[in-house]
């Protein structure tokens, strides 16, 4: 199992057991702090990633960073990307399912 995907559970496991998602949720707005919250937290965090290595790249090319660094900064993001696609590909899979689903 890789990193991200590690990451990505933790973080469900963190928002499930968030006492205060679980009081929003009481108060009638269910989806305070929920799905979305957690796609949004996970693009941002693969933005904080490719940012990483788009910098560190930079630096390597001042020669003030190692080629090392850039390649697992690079390999790091290059995951963390496939793990947002593969998300998403569920999600429209699952949109696509619900509306082939008779009414």
């Amino acid at each position: 199992m890789d990193l991200a995907a590690i990451r990505a559970y933790a973080q469900a496991a963190r928002q499930v057991s968030d006492p205060n998602a679980a009081s929003a949720a009481s108060a009638g707005n269910p989806v305070a702090s929920g799905f979305g919250d957690m796609v949004m937290n996970a693009l941002s965090e693969t933005q904080a990633v490719m940012q990483a290595s788009e910098s560190l790249t930079a630096q390597n090319a001042a020669g003030q960073a190692e080629l090392v660094d850039v390649v697992t900064a690079m390999a790091a993001a290059e995951v963390q990307l496939e793990t947002v696609i593969a998300v998403r590909d569920q999600v429209i899979r699952a949109y696509q399912e619900i509306l082939r689903m008779p009414i």
